[in-house]
């Protein structure tokens, strides 16, 4: 599933072909998404320049004049631009055609994510307004975690995934972090120090950036704007390594379930 560091690898391919650029037409060939695609959605954004291209979260903000186009890849879409006349593939569902000849194709093979119109600002929509601070806001801090932290049987690792906490701390990259940090992804986020979160949101900032810098990983089905993988995947040190030596200390990785999720880490290195 795309997360922080795929959506803005795909938000900063996108933006230098359109924005600023006005609507041209819209093609929707298949409507039926997590939600159905608006049918006056063609009409909403024809005409319309784009003002803005921000991401919150997992989401994207297409912001135009009176409202914002909000975007969602789900578990397997991809938007990227297609230049010319590019035969179109299986489970390409939505053209955006800009002037100047730029068109963002929306491609989903299993339909889980979302082309929604939001009026007004798209921050109040119900998908967005609780949404935790971004991982690199200046309150995104270690004492901002263990204040939140207190009394917190939950483990650590289900802890920092929270969206109502921070936003875009996915599975792959809280397993990561977990695991430059030292600390045991089952352990109670309630008895973890103030030092030990201090560290830990800095190298939460510190995998997402470098995986940004790496065009964010590709396990499955992610492509970037241009169609590309990401490459985060060659530099991961637990995650999907079950059974594999621990690249600090070669003990063998292990992995449970928490939170419905898998999860990697090494016995010897984190506690």
């Amino acid at each position: 599933m795309p997360e922080l560091p795929e959506v803005e690898t795909t938000r900063r391919g996108i933006e230098p072909f359109v924005l600023g650029r006005a609507v041209e037409a819209v093609a929707v060939r298949q409507r039926q998404l997590r939600w159905p695609v608006p049918e006056d959605l063609p009409d909403r954004l024809r005409g319309k320049a784009i003002l803005r291209l921000a991401r919150r979260g997992k989401y994207l903000l297409f912001v135009v004049e009176g409202g914002a186009l909000l975007a969602h890849l789900g578990m397997s879409g991809s938007l990227r631009i297609v230049l010319g006349d590019e035969p179109l593939k299986k489970h390409d569902h939505v053209d955006i055609v800009f002037a100047g000849g730029a068109c963002l194709r929306y491609h989903d093979p299993r339909r889980f994510g979302c082309l929604l119109w939001v009026p007004g600002d798209p921050l109040a929509h119900p998908l967005l307004a609780e949404l935790g601070p971004e991982p690199f806001d200046a309150g995104f801090t270690g004492e901002y975690l263990h204040a939140a932290a207190q009394g917190r049987a939950t483990a650590v690792k289900t802890f920092i995934m929270d969206s109502h906490l921070v936003v875009g701390v996915g599975n792959i990259y809280a397993n990561e972090a977990l695991f430059r940090a030292g600390i045991d992804p089952r352990r109670a986020a309630g008895r973890i120090g103030a030092g030990r979160y201090a560290e830990l949101a800095r190298l939460i900032r510190e995998v997402l950036q470098q995986a940004i810098a790496q065009g964010g990983t590709t396990l499955r089905d992610f492509v970037n704007a241009s169609g590309k993988p990401g490459y985060f995947q060659q530099t991961l040190a637990v995650y999907g390594r079950e059974g594999l030596p621990c690249v600090l200390c070669g003990g063998p990785i292990r992995s449970v379930r928490l939170g419905q999720r898998s999860t990697f880490y090494c016995p010897r290195c984190q506690h």
